[in-house]
């Protein structure tokens, strides 16, 4: 009687998963206490042992809540990205790659990959410090047009803005229900940010504190945690005692409108058309969405695939059946899309 398996058997070729120290000048001394020492993990294919090839280098930037560590962790059912990898890649489906998973955590809860004195330099973290970093320690096809971002939701959002930002670093985005269309994604927080913050009486930093000790943090709480680390990264404020406005009224919920064109001005639907030349000079751009995201983020994607058809910008636009959650499976269409585009000379 033959062998009963269920689970599908991990490839017999298997890539390294490398952990790397860095000490960060930039995140020294930033304002929410956050280490400036970090792991930094890697992914090198089974081809690099024993080899001199050098491979193009794709940046895993984690959702909100996430960050590298979480990415290459066991999961009790799925794929870790490393066993995707493994699986694209023995599969003859990805041409090999490194893939570099950083650390951009935060006390309040995760990262939007952008410079904001409320938070620290983190675009310029990854662009100007552990880029060359890792070039340094790698088997690495070095130069832009060699290196790719990813990530969903707050990470498609970071691709998309540090492949606007820093065209002389990355060359390839995809950003998977990527935050676009702030109008239709935020505004619905608010009412529960306030709610929330209205039981500390608008002291933000006792909330941050009690959030960090609750044994039970709901729902509310979390959206509420968001909402802090969207304004520390958009409308960050010196006068303000956690240096950073929120774009509206604790007691009223009124929009601030200064404050909320401050955020717009970081919504991709409104950025591309200030970065065309970054975006047409790219070699691969991808966004896609699913058709019923919980939190309405295919009608920012579906705006966003417009203004960049406007702007005759070269992308590719996918919209699929599902919501913001379990998307994991999109990176088997995208990523050995971004690999085939930087793999070149």
């Amino acid at each position: 009687m033959g062998e009963t398996v269920f689970r599908p058997p991990a490839p017999k070729q298997r890539g390294e998963v490398q952990r790397l120290v860095h000490q960060s000048s930039l995140l020294e001394g930033n304002p929410l206490g956050d280490p400036s020492r970090r792991d930094l993990w890697a992914y090198l294919p089974p081809q690099s042992k024993g080899s001199d090839q050098r491979y193009p280098v794709l940046w895993s930037l984690a959702a909100y809540t996430n960050a590298g560590p979480g990415q290459v962790a066991w999961r009790n059912h799925g794929e870790t990205l490393p066993q995707r990898l493994d699986r694209l890649i023995s599969e003859g489906l990805m041409a090999p790659a490194i893939v570099v998973f950083p650390d951009a955590y935060t006390s309040l809860g995760g990262n939007q990959y952008v410079n904001t004195p409320a938070m620290g330099s983190y675009a310029d973290y990854l662009a100007r410090e552990l880029v060359p970093f890792v070039d340094e320690r790698l088997p690495t096809l070095t130069g832009p047009e060699h290196r790719g971002l990813f990530g969903k939701s707050s990470g498609g959002f970071g691709a998309l803005h540090l492949a606007m930002n820093y065209p002389d670093v990355w060359s390839a985005a995809a950003s998977h229900a990527g935050d676009a269309g702030f109008d239709r994604v935020y505004l619905r927080d608010f009412v529960v940010c306030a709610g929330v913050l209205g039981k500390f009486d608008g002291d933000i930093p006792r909330f941050i504190r009690s959030f960090w000790r609750s044994k039970k943090p709901g729902h509310a709480d979390f959206h509420a945690l968001m909402t802090l680390c969207l304004a520390a990264s958009y409308s960050p404020d010196p006068d303000q005692p956690m240096g950073f406005r929120l774009p509206f009224d604790l007691e009223t919920c009124e929009i601030d409108e200064t404050t909320w064109q401050r955020w717009l001005e970081f919504d991709p639907v409104h950025a591309v058309g200030r970065h065309s030349r970054a975006l047409s000079g790219l070699k691969g751009l991808w966004i896609d969405a699913g058709n019923r995201d919980q939190y309405f983020i295919h009608y920012g994607t579906r705006q966003l695939h417009r203004e960049l058809e406007t702007l005759s910008i070269d992308h590719n636009y996918e919209e699929f059946d599902g919501t913001h959650s379990g998307i994991d499976w999109r990176y088997d269409q995208s990523l050995p899309w971004l690999v085939d585009r930087l793999a070149g000379d």
